[in-house]
């Protein structure tokens, strides 16, 4: 399935993915740092979404209590209780 996650305090405002079966696939950001979240998508494809969230949840950008890393951490936690 699809899932569009508007994302809260990041430059990026939404993150686009599948997911089938706990399996990640297909990221891509709206907006931000594209190369850098370009290369994000590439890494994490066909990961497990739980092992996403381990690793980039409470990720922060700088001074910002978030970052693209840990919004797309949140909207697969999102996406894994609907």
């Amino acid at each position: 399935m699809t899932y569009h996650y508007k994302t809260k305090g990041t430059c990026s405002s939404m993150i686009n993915f599948d997911l089938e079966e706990g399996i990640v696939s297909n990221i891509s950001f709206v907006g931000g740092c594209n190369g850098n979240l370009k290369a994000i998508g590439k890494i994490l494809e066909g990961w497990k979404a739980e092992d996403v969230i381990a690793r980039l949840k409470g990720n922060l950008c700088g001074r910002n209590t978030t970052s693209c890393a840990d919004q797309l951490a949140l909207a697969l936690e999102k996406a894994m209780n609907e």
